[in-house]
């Protein structure tokens, strides 16, 4: 079947839209499958160093938290020791079906700024030329965010969650064990959950460019966003103060950031409209 790529956007249908649509997810669908190929043969390395890390009290965030603790003198109140859980597999497939899945996750993380240019690709030419040159700017800006909330997630979500749920026992007689498939869970959710909800700028960008959101919608709902975020922080942290302020804090800063884009914007629009002859 020929791609009609080379067509007018503006004279294709709305099926040569849909085949331009499928040929941009093939090839975002093939750069994740080749990066996962290679975190399939990285297996020692995403699992023994990445995945199992947090689980290990030498883990960068325990030494950093241990070392602040005794720069403000709280002894070592904050240092952690090998956590009391171990992980297991009790499927027979359980460990293969966790290294497909696993690295299927790496390869859309680590293809992500590759999606993010088929994505541009497809809509770029329903937009003006003046914004079509932002596209470097966009894919960039887009791609750190992601891959700065994956570090987030990562550093900071996961070893606190670990380090919480793998030592709360309600009581004595009860002893940690956990299935692969829900360690794995965890570290997956909270790390491309911080990826996605960082991406927050750009979705607000967005939303203002169509009209949906505004500078004056954001700042009149901002007492709600504030309890939306600490819900969610709730969520995907351990239900202790500390952790859930250390993850409300840089969504609260990517809300007000958000909110000074949404202003941007809208002044572009307006001088825009000024400038249009009448």
């Amino acid at each position: 079947m020929t791609k009609t790529i080379s067509k007018d956007p503006q004279s294709m249908s709305f099926l040569d839209h849909l085949e331009e649509l499928r040929w941009h997810l093939i090839r975002a669908t093939v750069a994740v499958l080749i990066a996962a190929i290679a975190a399939f043969i990285a297996k020692e390395f995403i699992f023994d160093v990445l995945i199992f890390g947090p689980k290990r009290s030498d883990f960068p965030t325990y030494n950093g938290l241990c070392n602040l603790s005794k720069l403000l003198g709280l002894d070592e109140s904050l240092c952690f020791q090998e956590l009391p859980f171990s992980v297991q597999s009790r499927k027979v497939a359980g460990q293969f079906s966790v290294h497909i899945w696993t690295s299927i996750t790496a390869g859309f993380i680590a293809a992500f700024p590759y999606v993010l240019y088929e994505f541009w690709k497809f809509i770029a030419p329903a937009m003006y030329d003046n914004e079509r040159k932002y596209s470097k700017g966009f894919i960039i800006i887009c791609s750190f965010l992601f891959f700065l909330g994956v570090l987030f997630g990562y550093y900071v979500i996961t070893p606190l969650s670990i380090n919480f749920l793998g030592g709360y026992q309600v009581s004595d007689q009860v002893i940690n064990e956990f299935d692969i498939d829900s360690y794995i869970a965890l570290v997956r959710a909270s790390v491309v959950a911080c990826g996605l909800i960082f991406e927050l700028p750009v979705v607000m960008y967005f939303l203002t460019k169509i009209g949906l959101v505004t500078p004056e919608f954001l700042k009149k709902y901002r007492k709600f966003a504030l309890v939306i975020v600490l819900i969610l922080s709730a969520v995907i942290t351990p239900p202790d103060i500390a952790s859930q302020i250390i993850v409300a804090i840089p969504i609260l800063i990517l809300y007000e950031v958000s909110i000074v884009i949404s202003k941007i914007v809208v002044k572009k629009q307006q001088k825009q409209t000024s400038t249009l002859p009448k």
